[in-house]
């Protein structure tokens, strides 16, 4: 299984996301957290519960409005429906 980690970037970056680090997915198999369009999204929502830093996943992926997969155990459709409330 390859980790996560790299599809966060570089932790060398100017503004490293340390909570990148503890991040549950980054100890799983990355593929759970981006499934096949109409695929369960089961599995990586059962990681996301238990992880300590989900909130900041979550910001991380609404401020730079990623658009595949499972961050802070949202979907896509479920961070653009929050935006949409939260606007």
């Amino acid at each position: 299984m390859a980790p996560i980690l790299p599809l966060f970037g570089s932790l060398d970056d100017e503004a490293p996301a340390g909570w990148q680090e503890r991040a549950l997915c980054a100890q799983t198999d990355p593929e759970a957290f981006f499934p096949e369009k109409g695929g369960s999204t089961r599995e990586a929502k059962k990681v996301c519960v238990g992880c300590e830093v989900r909130s900041e996943c979550l910001d991380y992926a609404l401020e730079n409005d990623e658009r595949f997969g499972i961050w802070g155990g949202l979907s896509e459709r479920e961070r653009r429906k929050l935006k949409k409330q939260a606007i």
